[in-house]
């Protein structure tokens, strides 16, 4: 008799991972932003950092921060030319001012072309979404700075920075 069961447990299990899955894909367009996809950033920039979704800077930002990589951010983050022009071809098309993304749109609020900071921690909404979290928390040792976006967002990696 439990035959009949079957495909009904079954339907129910699919539909409840579907539902998970969607529910992810939604919770997610609040505060996703696309992971970077293209090789040569993956490794230049993820070989010291979360390499950050080019979605979370405007354009300006991303071509002054690669006109100056011998002082980026107090390392020097040197490429060769050729590798240079690749990254910053990718982030600039990529940015948050030329994909027209939703989040994009709302993180850049109150940010305009010459007003635009070099890092993401600096962006308006960025210090709202973060204005709860206490001093100490940025200073714990598995965190360490507001530019560890992995160390509270598991996900960041992915896009995900839901908590």
């Amino acid at each position: 008799m439990n035959i009949p069961y079957r495909p009904l447990a079954l339907g129910l299990l699919v539909l409840g991972f579907s539902a998970i899955v969607l529910g992810r894909a939604q919770a997610g367009g609040r505060h996703y932003f696309a992971p970077v996809n293209n090789p040569v950033v993956k490794e230049e920039c993820g070989s010291c950092h979360l390499a950050f979704a080019p979605s979370m800077l405007p354009a300006g930002s991303w071509q002054r921060m690669m006109a100056n990589l011998k002082d980026h951010f107090g390392d020097d983050a040197t490429v060769d030319p050729k590798t240079a022009a690749i990254i910053t071809d990718y982030l600039v098309a990529n940015a948050a001012d030329r994909g027209g993304l939703r989040y994009s749109d709302k993180l850049l609020r109150g940010v305009s072309g010459s007003n635009a900071p070099l890092r993401i921690t600096e962006l308006p909404k960025w210090i709202r979404e973060h204005r709860k979290v206490p001093d100490w928390e940025w200073k714990h040792k598995d965190v360490r700075t507001r530019a560890n976006c992995t160390a509270c967002h598991a996900d960041a990696a992915l896009g995900y920075y839901d908590e």
